[in-house]
């Protein structure tokens, strides 16, 4: 019995799987052509129990750890959900632990209270956006990425002027998850010369003057996760908003990729299993010239390498995340199963659609769903040649 495989966590995917099957399964076709879940879907999840895993009960949140957070992804993809509906409906787990850490809350395996700050100014910050979010009655999004530039966080050229008690912000950002729906954003900016490197979190609201949420992007896959330019024109944010110190925002953000990295590498196995699974069945049921596809040598030994491939990464995540979960600083091996998940599902995906034929080109295919939606694991969160930078320097090289 592994860590993650616990009587607990077994309670745990079982109440994830009926959740999918219930509220999920009837519905998520749906969502992809409407490009967005619903918000009833948040309070639902907050209701069942799942959209706080991961987050204290003193922050509203329901309990757990990381691992349970991987259980629940995993689950979730598992059971004939996706990587886009994981995306749009647990974007607080980016949006939130900022804030959660500032106010010197254990969290995901880190020790916050970090970053120069805590009482009463991030405790409020809890009440007002945290509780509200994971009872599902608010949505939250993160935002970093500008028009500009992509992983050199360092370069954001949103720029925040302190005026009294509120900074004047302006500038844009783009690829903003759930940024379509959002009612507010935790958003870096620069409190110094533009590319400073200076960063300070703040979150900003929906509806403030001078705050403008652009065009939803179209987008290759992940169409049920809605995703918008935003602009910030005098944007005047009250101090009050502040995350932290000033200038704590970019320690704040490199704190939390690792989570962030293990979610998606969860994201890209558990799409490798499933895959496996769906091609699996596919193969079986699929005749052709009078016998199965399974009756055939070469298909058994494609499906047995794609199996290979996901219970590998699998079991390399589940490793990698069991470390962080205890505070060991393993910046190299998350990077590493990051990209070593993300390459097992690109092939496996690639498979199985090649499996499926014609009927996995089609969007009755869920297998064809999972084939768009792989090719983002590779870029969000920093991308593979990114992570390859990391590893490489974690080698003395």
């Amino acid at each position: 019995m592994s860590i993650v495989d616990t009587p607990e966590r077994r309670q745990l995917r079982e109440l994830t799987r009926a959740f999918v099957t219930r509220e999920v399964l009837p519905h998520l076709d749906d969502w992809e052509r409407a490009g967005e879940v619903p918000r009833s879907l948040h309070e639902t999840a907050a209701k069942t129990g799942l959209l706080g895993i991961g987050f204290p009960e003193s922050v509203g949140g329901s309990g757990g750890d990381l691992l349970d957070s991987i259980v629940v992804t995993e689950e979730i993809i598992r059971s004939g959900g996706s990587s886009g509906l994981v995306a749009a409906l647990f974007t607080h787990g980016i949006a939130l632990p900022h804030m959660v850490a500032a106010a010197g809350t254990r969290l995901g395996g880190s020790l916050g209270g970090r970053l120069g700050a805590g009482p009463p100014l991030d405790q409020d910050l809890i009440d007002r956006y945290v509780r509200p979010t994971l009872a599902g009655t608010m949505i939250g999004a993160l935002a970093i990425t500008e028009p500009g530039g992509g992983s050199d966080v360092a370069s954001i050229r949103t720029t925040a002027r302190r005026d009294g008690d509120h900074y004047v912000v302006n500038g844009s950002k783009t690829y903003i998850t759930s940024g379509i729906r959002a009612d507010f954003v935790t958003t870096a900016v620069c409190t110094d010369f533009p590319g400073s490197g200076e960063l300070t979190l703040l979150v900003i609201e929906r509806g403030t003057p001078g705050f403008t949420v652009g065009r939803r992007l179209e987008k290759l896959g992940w169409h049920c996760s809605d995703t918008a330019e935003l602009s910030f024109v005098d944007v005047r944010v009250p101090v009050a908003n502040r995350i932290g110190a000033e200038s704590t925002g970019f320690l704040a953000i490199m704190q939390h990729f690792a989570t962030e990295r293990l979610s998606l590498a969860t994201s890209a196995y558990a799409t490798a299993q499933r895959c496996v699974e769906l091609a699996t069945r596919w193969c079986r049921d699929r005749s052709t010239f009078g016998r199965p596809l399974a009756s055939r040598q070469l298909i058994r030994h494609r499906l047995a390498e794609m199996h290979t491939r996901a219970e590998a990464a699998r079991a390399y995540v589940h490793d990698v995340a069991e470390r962080v979960a205890v505070g060991e600083p393993v910046v190299t091996e998350v990077a590493m199963a990051k990209n070593v998940a993300v390459a097992a599902c690109d092939f496996v995906v690639d498979a199985a659609l090649q499996l499926h034929g014609g009927f996995g080109y089609l969007r009755d295919a869920e297998v064809e769903r999972h084939y768009r939606d792989a090719r983002i694991l590779g870029i969000g969160g920093g991308t593979t040649e990114i992570m390859n930078e990391i590893i490489a320097k974690g080698m003395g090289l």
